[in-house]
């Protein structure tokens, strides 16, 4: 049998090159190559499954919540996918003029960045309530990355006559480099702060 084909994402971007540096996020983003990252749901039903859903995909997934705050699949971009991959396609294509670089590694530096090792939870001893530090799980680490710059997006595009691909591009290029002023790393230092203090 021939060897298959390299599949380009959106047929430009190659995903073979791209290497994910952090080891413990190795196992939880997906870089399976394919040419439009569109799986229509198909994991969203099996537990862990959305680690092997190709990371744009994701991106695209979380984007796609953009109305109210606590109702996810309301607003402007309820359910609208393709809406939301042409906002990330375009988003990519501007990263690749603004830094040369394939767009996708940008991505993944970006959530390497913005995914925080440590979060409080809440325990109840004894009728007290207290705030511990935990470990963040590597699955969780990605969702909370994700979260993190969907909702930067989110904040500084709404109502604003500049484009969301323009604000999504500068956004992962700023976190890409570990800015302390992009808005996905401000928030993950924020809450390893706040786990620090209550460690």
């Amino acid at each position: 049998m021939a060897d298959a084909p390299n599949l380009l994402l959106f047929r430009k971007w190659d995903l073979s090159g791209v290497e994910i540096k952090d080891p413990g996020l190795k196992t939880v983003i997906s870089l399976r190559k394919v040419i439009m990252p569109l799986t229509f749901g198909r994991s969203s039903l099996k537990r862990f499954n959305k680690a092997e859903v190709n990371i744009v995909e994701r991106l695209a997934n979380k984007l796609m919540h953009f109305g109210k705050k606590y109702a996810k699949n309301t607003g402007r971009m309820g359910g609208k996918k393709t809406r939301s991959l042409n906002t990330v396609k375009a988003a990519l294509e501007i990263i690749h003029l603004k830094t040369g670089k394939n767009p996708v590694e940008v991505l993944v530096r970006a959530i390497e960045y913005s995914s925080p090792n440590e979060d409080t939870t809440r325990i109840v001893y004894g009728g007290t309530a207290y705030h511990v530090s935990v470990d963040v799980s590597p699955l969780r680490r990605v969702d909370l990355a994700l979260r993190f710059i969907a909702d930067g997006v989110k904040e500084s595009s709404f109502s604003n006559p500049k484009a969301m691909e323009e604000y999504l591009a500068e956004h992962l290029i700023a976190a890409s480099t570990n800015d302390a002023n992009a808005p996905s790393v401000k928030k993950k230092n924020e809450l390893e702060r706040i786990a620090q203090a209550s460690r």
